[in-house]
Parts: structure tokens; C-alpha cells; sequence
């Protein structure tokens, strides 16, 4: 248990410090950690209150410089977007193993699940690495249909930071309340997919984890508030690069059933 409780500690800071600049990875980053220790169910239910937490801290800190308007047009398709993506997510949890095969004496097993995400996570880090589509992006009359998309994929394998940078860099957002409106938007998403998660949590003896869980939260905290100290010193793009790197080594693991 004290194992599980350092690296849980150890990642939940680090994500949620990096979230705090680029839009995306607490989900994608703490579900793998918490999948080494505990059942899909338990993992998904806690990464999702976990990460609900940190975006509600990140909202008090920086709501005042959020673009309303955007949060409106982009944050009510991905609110029902995000709905039907994580009733999908738990579609995919009933599907049997794809694949098998031993590793080390020990038996990996694939799964749709997380094959699915990760999958989603190696393309959206290829698309990231492509100097076309990381400056690509949309006049604000593609707003809704970004809301939709994000919001899915928000739902589906918490990825929507990509999607909705893409979507909110032409709206003449300063860097503040560029953070600020994805950190609304990111708690409407969170907001979504946990009324879908939540008939998992009812399932699911959550106090049984209560240690594990106010621990990450504690430290996702922790993180925000580090973030936000160096908000002005660090650049978006150092940032991004560093959570590709991140996103595609957690994906091969996720996807090659080693995690």
C-alpha cells in the first residue's frame, strides 16, 4: 500500500502540473497508474473524481478571465458529446480480451478498452507532432461542431485538450483566458461523463479506496498550485512537448496490455 500511495502521489502532482498548461492528460496519465493497482472500474471511477477535483480548483483560480460567450458555444455540445462517449467507454469494458500472450512469465492480457484509448492517444500525439496540424486551426463558426468533438472524446478516453485548442486558437483568446475557458469547459466535460460514471461508483465500494483517493487528490492540488506559480514563465509549447513524450510511452504500455 505505501508503494501504490507514493507513485500515486508522484503522478498525480506531475499531471496535474502539466495540465495545467496543456489542456489534457491528468485522465490520460493517472488511469494507467491507477489500472497497476486496481480493477478498470475502480480505476476509471477515480481518475474521474480526481481529475473533477483538480479542474474545480483550477475553475476558482482562473474563472474570472474565462470568454463566456466561447464557454457557451464550444461547453454545451461537448456537455451532451461527452455523455454518449463515456456510455461508449463502458460498452467497450463489457467486450471480452482481444489477445493474450505471456511476457516475462507473466500473462498479458489486451483489452478492448484500453487498446481503444490507446490508440486514440498515439494518434492524437502523431497529429501533435505534425507542424501543419499543431498550428491548424478553425474560424469560431466550428465551434460547436469542436464542442462536439472534444466532448466525446473527453468522454470516451479523456482526450478533448488537443481538439479544443485547435477550435479556441482563433478566437483572439489572451493566454489567460485561453486557460481559463478550457478549464470551464474541461469541468462542464468532467461534469458529463461523471453522471455516466457515477452508476459505477454506486457499484462500487469507493470508500474502500478513501486513502488512495483524497491522497491523489491532495497532490493534484499540489500540482495546480505549482502550475499556477510558473503560469507565466513556461511556454505552452515546452509544455506540449513534454506531455507527448509522456502520452506516447504511457500508450504503448496501455495498448500492449503491460499496464
Amino acid at each position: 500500500m505505501i508503494l501504490e500511495i507514493f507513485i500515486i502521489i508522484v503522478v498525480s502532482l506531475l499531471a496535474s502540473c502539466l495540465t495545467f498548461f496543456s489542456g489534457f492528460g491528468l485522465g490520460t496519465i493517472l488511469t494507467p497508474a491507477f489500472l497497476i493497482f486496481f480493477p478498470v472500474e475502480v480505476a476509471i471511477a477515480l481518475t474521474a473524481i480526481v481529475h473533477f477535483s483538480s479542474n474545480l480548483l483550477k475553475l476558482a483560480l482562473l474563472w474570472r478571465s474565462a470568454s463566456w460567450s466561447i464557454v457557451l458555444r464550444f461547453g454545451l455540445p461537448a456537455l451532451v458529446a461527452a455523455f454518449w462517449g463515456a456510455q461508449i467507454l463502458f460498452s467497450l469494458e463489457k467486450f471480452p480480451p482481444i489477445l493474450t500472450y505471456q511476457f516475462w512469465g507473466r500473462e498479458m492480457i489486451i483489452m478492448p478498452i484500453k487498446l481503444t484509448i490507446a490508440i486514440l492517444m498515439i494518434i492524437f500525439v502523431i497529429l501533435e507532432s505534425i507542424p501543419r496540424f499543431k498550428n491548424l486551426s478553425l474560424p469560431p463558426k466550428f465551434l460547436s461542431l469542436g464542442g462536439m468533438l472534444s466532448g466525446f472524446l473527453g468522454g470516451l478516453s479523456g482526450h478533448q485538450g488537443a481538439l479544443r485548442s485547435m477550435f479556441l486558437l482563433k478566437c483572439n483568446l489572451s493566454k489567460e483566458q485561453f486557460l481559463a475557458t478550457g478549464v470551464v469547459i474541461a469541468c462542464i466535460v468532467d461534469f458529463s461523463r461523471l453522471s455516466v460514471y457515477s452508476q459505477n461508483l454506486f457499484q462500487t465500494n469507493i470508500l474502500e479506496y478513501w486513502l488512495v483517493l483524497t491522497t491523489a487528490i491532495f497532490s493534484a492540488f499540489i500540482g495546480v498550485f505549482i502550475g499556477s506559480r510558473f503560469l507565466t514563465k513556461v511556454t505552452l509549447q515546452t509544455i506540449q512537448a513534454i506531455v507527448a513524450l509522456l502520452l506516447i510511452s504511457i500508450a504503448i504500455l496501455l495498448g500492449s496490455g503491460l499496464i
